[in-house]
């Protein structure tokens, strides 16, 4: 497996992908317009024709038999093009001493506080090819591409996690809020969203603060709460150093989290080594493994040895960088300490 930038030829098993995710993936609609012109931004932006506020570094999970089986990305910066919405949930104090009453209300407020930041986004892997180390891969490497090249993302990273459907795309959220006020399935307003026509957030989200005492039972509870099917990539994202801090989408309620960029494990920990071909040992560690290249960029993950300054890796493993002894590596342990395996 390697993760690679996409390119104009992945588009037909991008859309199969984009078919497949179901609701709550804003980023990867199944609209062929919009990924066609997704894919050759994406291009544009791995050649450095384009600004931070544009960029989008579009990556795909490639097989050896050169089969699409995954798509991640990094925008370089949200927000500075159109605005970008969250609900803050913060806290509105009631209190009256004659009355001894004293109420504390979690409150949702309309907020742009992200504005600026890189995000993590379009995470989606084909359920046959969920086992092994693909899904860490495929969602680690863009974190290791930023070690590679932080100049071109913001001093923090964020990522917005899917919140609480069920089967039928019907999120509790939605239906509780977002329903009343935009008239149409959260479904819709997804889709919307995800081929760029979202002018109507700003003309329909009511802007005043929303009392979450007001909502359903059921909706209340999943504020801040993840998909099922999302609870492994937001445990590998707190592995990694990042938290809750207190933001949701405005659609279905799911958390955003965020890191400052330099605190990143993989950021952080990460180290240019020199490759070198032999064997790493049966009980080789797996290291995520970069090339260090922009455009021709490749990310794999692998059984390496640390010997020296070098980083001893098998002959497939090199073959798939398409390196040769001698070249430059980044590399960085594919699991944190206290990440399960």
């Amino acid at each position: 497996m390697i993760v690679r930038p996409v390119r104009s030829s992945d588009l037909p098993a991008l859309i199969d992908l984009a078919r497949s995710t179901g609701t709550g993936l804003t980023t990867l609609p199944a609209n062929e317009e919009r990924l066609t012109h997704r894919v050759g931004w994406a291009e544009k932006t791995f050649r450095g024709d384009a600004g931070r506020g544009d960029a989008d570094y579009l990556f795909v999970l490639e097989n050896d038999e050169g089969r699409v089986v995954g798509i991640s990305a990094i925008a370089g910066a949200v927000g500075l093009r159109e605005p970008w919405y969250n609900f803050r949930v913060g806290l509105t104090v009631s209190a009256s001493q004659e009355l001894n009453i004293y109420r504390e209300i979690p409150t949702l407020f309309l907020a742009n506080d992200l504005t600026g930041n890189s995000e993590l986004c379009s995470l989606f892997l084909h359920a046959d090819y969920r086992t092994g180390l693909n899904g860490r891969m495929l969602a680690k490497a863009r974190l290791l591409f930023i070690a590679e090249f932080p100049q071109l993302f913001g001093n923090k990273i964020i990522a917005e996690m899917r919140g609480v459907s069920n089967d039928a795309g019907r999120s509790p959220f939605w239906e509780s809020l977002g329903r009343h006020f935009f008239k149409m399935e959260f479904s819709q307003a997804d889709y919307l969203t995800g081929v760029g026509n979202k002018a109507f957030i700003a003309e329909l989200m009511p802007k005043f603060p929303l009392y979450s005492c007001f909502l359903s039972e059921d909706a209340r509870n999943v504020i801040g709460k993840v998909h099922p099917d999302t609870e492994p990539a937001l445990s590998m994202l707190k592995s990694e150093g990042f938290s809750y801090q207190g933001y949701v989408d405005i659609f279905d309620a799911g958390p955003a989290v965020e890191c400052e960029t330099s605190k990143i494990r993989a950021v952080r920990d990460s180290q240019s080594l020199v490759l070198a071909i032999g064997t790493p040992g049966d009980d080789a560690t797996p290291f995520l493994i970069h090339n260090r290249k922009r455009e021709d960029c490749r990310i794999t993950a692998a059984p390496a040895r640390l010997a020296a300054g070098t980083l001893v890796v098998d002959p497939q493993t090199a073959k798939r960088l398409q390196l040769v002894v001698g070249d430059q590596v980044r590399a960085v342990p594919l699991s944190a300490a206290r990440e399960s395996k």
